[in-house]
């Protein structure tokens, strides 16, 4: 690690640098806007319900009602929709995906206008429905203001991706979120060590303990997004002689889905709460507050079996086994043991079924610990541990050093070969 680092700062790798101190800068433009609350609107104090995760996103954007409140999120909405479009629902979609490069550039257009309509429906609801003092005006200037913040991070997003390092839509998430968490800590500080609860001695060992714990969350998140089952694939036109004896493997991620099924569970559960608010029945809230809000024992309950459901439906659409098993019969590839075709797809899917179950357990616990931590302590709500902001973090993070990796590497793979000649 220290030898790449060292490699960075080399005079070959100028360039290089100039991304990284580009990236930062695009990143420090984020964070600021995210503290500019538009000037009529005010900080909204109620719960977000489904769309704290949004909020986290954005840096606590949208609890300040900034000018970047939305962030990227309607982006990464449209995105999801777009992908899961392209799964056999409808043929334009599927055949855009199938032209290769003419029809990505296609799908990334609508993806973007999609995501535009989605800031303005977004933001449009949300000004009318936490903003109940503003006239139509002020309504319709807000939610101008949010899509064009939202216009602007998309932009400044593919400038990173372009210009700087990473992906610019996960960079600019990962920045939100990064952003939120000092208040983590500071709370937990305030919780335990000048509040005056607990005594000298016993805070700062629980403070520490809550450190600890962080860091040991963070390690577990970074080993199941690192691993992997890799099932051995063999080619009848190519021989292990040929390709130096190297064996060639289908990787098989634990966590396929990542963070998607706890938004699409986060939203299942907490639509009931919003449509509940919005006919003000005492009898309607009652219910759904007391039964489906996932801070409920049986909404939590439902909220933990929906990220389950969720990360088989989005992990086996994502991941067709019997794509898979085409794919691989078609380049001359079988699984040593395994007839090609059906057999080769239900070896698959078994396979895919047990590492699911292990990353949808895995992004349950995730999920979970905030709330017992909220229900079972009496620390305030900005201090959590877990959460899929981590998760994130994490992810991008991996993802971000992977490609820093491969540019070194292959830069000095070339200065290599240009000192042999």
């Amino acid at each position: 690690m220290f030898k790449g680092l060292k490699g960075l700062f080399s005079k070959n790798n100028r360039d290089l640098r100039k991304k990284i101190y580009f990236t930062l800068f695009c990143l420090g433009i984020f964070c600021l806007g995210t503290g500019i609350t538009i000037p009529w609107a005010s900080v909204v104090y109620q719960e977000l319900g489904f769309l704290e995760i949004f909020n986290i996103m954005s840096g606590g954007g949208l609890q300040n009602f900034s000018i970047f409140a939305l962030g990227v999120s309607p982006y990464i909405t449209a995105s999801i929709i777009t992908e899961i479009l392209q799964m056999d629902i409808v043929p334009y979609f599927k055949d855009l995906k199938e032209q290769g490069y003419t029809g990505r550039q296609k799908i990334n257009q609508i993806t973007r206008y999609l995501g535009i309509a989605i800031a303005f429906f977004q933001a449009y609801a949300l000004t009318a429905f936490y903003m109940n003092g503003l006239g139509a005006i002020d309504i319709l200037k807000t939610t101008l203001v949010m899509v064009a913040g939202t216009s602007f991070c998309m932009w400044m997003g593919d400038q990173i991706t372009n210009k700087g390092l990473g992906n610019g839509q996960s960079m600019l998430i990962m920045a939100g979120i990064i952003q939120s968490m000092p208040n983590i800590f500071r709370g937990a500080y305030s919780a335990f060590i000048t509040a005056g609860t607990y005594s000298s001695g016993l805070g700062i060992t629980l403070f520490t303990l809550f450190c600890l714990i962080y860091v040991i969350i963070i390690v577990g998140i970074t080993w199941v997004q690192l691993a992997e089952r890799r099932i051995p694939i063999q080619y009848s036109n190519r021989t292990n002689a040929a390709y130096g004896a190297q064996t060639n493997y289908l990787p098989l991620k634990i966590n396929s889905a990542s963070v998607i099924p706890v938004i699409f569970a986060s939203i299942v559960t907490t639509i009931p709460a919003t449509i509940a608010a919005l006919t003000k029945k005492k009898a309607i809230i009652n219910f759904v507050n007391n039964y489906i809000v996932y801070t409920s024992n049986t909404g939590f309950i439902l909220y933990l079996v929906l990220i389950l459901f969720f990360g088989y439906f989005y992990t086996f659409l994502v991941m067709n086994p019997t794509e898979m098993s085409k794919d691989l019969n078609e380049r001359g590839g079988y699984i040593p043991g395994i007839r090609p075709g059906k057999d080769t797809a239900d070896y698959i899917s078994n396979s895919l079924s047990r590492l699911t179950l292990v990353g949808s357990l895995f992004l349950i616990i995730l999920a979970a610990m905030p709330i017992l931590l909220s229900k079972f302590t009496n620390l305030p709500s900005s201090v959590t541990i877990g959460g899929t902001g981590i998760l994130i973090v994490v992810g991008v993070a991996i993802e971000t050093y992977k490609q820093l990796e491969s540019s070194l590497v292959s830069r000095s793979y070339s200065a290599k070969r240009k000192r042999l000649r």
